[in-house]
């Protein structure tokens, strides 16, 4: 769902960290250490438009939770980093659980609502990018049969894929862009009588 950090420890969802997560500022501020590696509370708060005593308390939330962690030897100033290269949620137990079911919905409706609007500024921007960028870029869909194995087995070497893009991906020549993709089923297609 979310990518962090690569050779930190993936992170899997249980009741507790979820409720923990379900909350607007909390994933605005994963999104902000994900694309600037470390942050503060000050600079989170200048960021996100949010006083710098509620920036504080959800870093401390997420940190007890173990989503972010603090760098060491950072000074005097407290930065924070993600603790972990990835957080999944596996299964939808969490959907179907009433315990769950509202802070689930609210984590899937804001990570689907924030990649659609990254995609929409992109297009909305494309045209002030150099000519080779745009070219660069893509935007496709597709539809296929398969079994849900064949659709795990895509997923998984998606996922292979993008891990070895991402050993490139520290290198100060390349700019930081964004892979959004998705597998699921679709329901059948019944014709019309």
């Amino acid at each position: 769902m979310v990518r962090g950090v690569q050779g930190k420890p993936q992170r899997h969802l249980d009741a507790t960290a979820l409720k923990a997560l379900a909350h607007p500022l909390r994933v605005q501020i994963l999104g902000v250490l994900r694309d600037d590696e470390q942050a503060t509370a000050t600079t989170l708060a200048a960021r996100l438009s949010e006083t710098t005593g509620a920036t504080s308390y959800h870093l401390r939330q997420l940190a007890r939770h173990g989503f972010i962690e603090e760098v060491p030897a950072a000074g005097r100033e407290r930065w924070w980093r993600l603790a972990m290269s990835s957080i999944h949620m596996t299964g939808f137990e969490f959907l179907a659980d009433p315990d769950t079911r509202e802070a689930a919905a609210f984590l899937i409706r804001e990570i689907v609502a924030e990649r659609s609007r990254r995609m929409a500024h992109w297009f909305a921007t494309a045209t002030g990018w150099p000519p080779e960028w745009q070219a660069a870029s893509s935007d496709a869909d597709a539809r296929l049969r398969l079994t849900p194995e064949q659709a795990r087995g895509l997923a998984d070497e998606i996922a292979e894929l993008v891990d070895r893009y991402r050993l490139l991906s520290h290198s100060d020549a390349g700019q930081p862009v964004e892979i959004q993709y998705a597998v699921f089923p679709l329901e059948p297609v019944v014709p019309d009588e």
